[in-house]
């Protein structure tokens, strides 16, 4: 039975919703950001764009390693006002550019070896434009029921909003490129 929650407006005023699908295990997130697709995929898929990015606040995001292509992965850690990190790998199964990516998520200790307690959590991520906007839905099916549980109840709604809004800001004030020419956004 599907959970479906009622759709939220970031200050920025941009659609996020946020569903929980407990028969399977999944998690189901729309936001659309104010930016052309080029420039999404361009934060979602660079290391340095990423590192800005993709950790909720106050924490950070950092890579050590950023392979994007399939069979590649993403190894990065993320980092506590305090320093500590939890080291995390998405391996890439998929990628068609501009439009999809499929990767397997999964717990790693700093050397990226995966932690064998925890099966991964497939995620897939599609990317579609329209007017200049583009709408990022996020499929994300848990492979153990107790992992699913405690991100369905604990505060990663709020944590994948929060960085989700990192994205806005990024979009909004770095220079991206697109094509052969930069632009400010």
């Amino acid at each position: 039975m599907e959970k479906k929650l009622k759709p939220n407006k970031t200050s920025s005023k941009a659609f996020f919703d946020f569903s929980i699908d407990q028969e399977n295990n999944s998690i189901h997130i729309q936001r659309e950001f104010d930016a052309g697709l080029e420039k999404v995929w361009q934060a979602w898929t660079t290391a340095e764009l990423l590192d800005q990015w993709c950790a909720p606040n106050p924490y950070r995001t950092e890579t050590k390693t950023l392979d994007f292509r399939e069979g590649g992965y993403w190894h990065y850690a993320i980092v506590s006002p305090e320093g500590n990190k939890h080291w995390s790998r998405y391996d890439y199964k998929n990628i068609e550019p501009q439009k999809s990516i499929t990767e397997h998520r999964i717990f790693s200790d700093e050397n990226g070896t995966v932690n064998p307690d925890f099966l991964p959590t497939v995620c897939t991520t599609v990317f579609n434009e329209k007017d200049g906007k583009t709408l990022v839905t996020i499929s994300e099916r848990y492979g153990l029921p107790e992992v699913f549980e405690k991100m369905a109840t604990v505060g990663h709604k709020k944590g994948f909003s929060s960085h989700l809004k990192n994205l806005d800001k990024l979009l909004q004030t770095r220079l991206l490129r697109t094509g052969n020419k930069k632009q400010k956004q």
